[in-house]
């Protein structure tokens, strides 16, 4: 039986190039009617946290989250899902930065110009600023981290930076750990202190 994984490996494989068939046939088989376009798998982590701590089933809502492998990606993307192209519903998160990018691939897709979410720098650093510095080091040490924390921490180069900027760069020193601490920060967080692009974007949903 068909689900939202083969849809996203579909879809992924549309954008480089390959044939639109698999994407649409399964698009309609399981009634798929927004796609989320985030930057990458942290961002989907961090998405996929909140909707179990809400009791949500994006999939079975016919919600599909979906990493692109960078923003740049979003035009390609967005024209192949969006009203331009099998016609569903987009929304999504950015960093500030990529605003732009998105901005020109939801006019080109023709889709709703509010249609998507923007975080100051990125989603991790709304989150840490959601939980705030102290819980943030308490979750890396109970995650089995600290020690990794504080060799980075005496690098010459963070000293010049805030506690917040150095830990938002910690999270990016290791492959999988964005990914990791997307979905530890998210659990960790206060039903009534979710950052406002995210809360905003469930909302949307």
């Amino acid at each position: 039986m068909a689900d939202m994984g083969e849809f996203r490996d579909a879809v992924t494989a549309w954008a480089a190039g390959g044939p639109g068939d698999p994407s649409r046939e399964l698009a309609a088989r399981l009634s798929v009617r927004t796609v989320v376009l985030l930057e990458g798998p942290s961002d989907v982590a961090a998405v996929d946290a909140l909707a179990a701590s809400r009791g949500r089933n994006l999939a079975a809502e016919g919600l599909c989250v979906l990493a692109m492998g960078g923003a740049m990606s979003v035009g390609r993307f967005a024209g192949l899902l969006g009203p331009s192209g099998l016609g569903l519903r987009l929304t999504g998160l950015c960093d500030e930065r990529e605003r732009p990018f998105y901005t020109r691939g939801w006019e080109r897709a023709g889709a709703a110009p509010d249609g998507y979410f923007v975080c100051a720098a990125d989603l991790e650093d709304e989150l840490i600023r959601a939980l705030g510095v102290p819980r943030v080091k308490e979750l890396v040490r109970e995650e089995g981290d600290l020690r990794p924390l504080q060799t980075f921490l005496s690098q010459p180069a963070q000293r010049d930076r805030t506690a917040q900027q150095q830990l938002r760069r910690f999270l990016g020193t290791k492959k999988g750990r964005k990914i990791h601490y997307g979905r530890v920060l998210v659990e960790a967080l206060d039903p009534d202190r979710v950052p406002a692009p995210l809360d905003d974007l469930f909302a949307a949903l």
